[in-house]
């Protein structure tokens, strides 16, 4: 079983595409309006920025957690919490033993908050 797509309300679609797709790194793959549908695809995953969506908590992984948003914030982008160590893999329960895992929020054009999370 894969993740197939996770949905995110987003209330003004030109605003969230524009938004997305400079966070990341892409433009949307199909638009539906009506009804409001918005899609990116994040490595075989749909990223579907909806009018009638609720709010959802997204975690991307990037490669620094802390670099990400501080480039975010250069650009003007509101960031929620700055990255942290929020996790010492000592045992390898979400990839290889001796990791770190770092993570921030920051939100997006909408209000939404959205997560980064890297390994180091």
């Amino acid at each position: 079983m894969r993740l197939l797509q996770v949905a995110q309300h987003a209330e003004d679609l030109d605003r969230a595409a524009e938004f997305y797709a400079g966070v990341l790194g892409a433009r949307p793959v199909a638009r539906f309006d009506p009804p409001g549908l918005l899609f990116f695809d994040l490595d075989g995953v749909r990223l579907l920025l909806d009018r009638a969506a609720p709010s959802a908590l997204l975690y991307l992984r990037v490669d620094d957690a802390r670099a990400f948003l501080e480039d975010l914030r250069a650009r003007g982008v509101v960031v929620d919490t700055e990255a942290a160590l929020i996790f010492a893999d000592d045992e390898g329960t979400f990839g290889p033993a001796g990791m770190q895992e770092w993570m921030g929020f920051f939100r997006d054009s909408e209000g939404n908050l959205v997560g980064v999370a890297s390994r180091h």
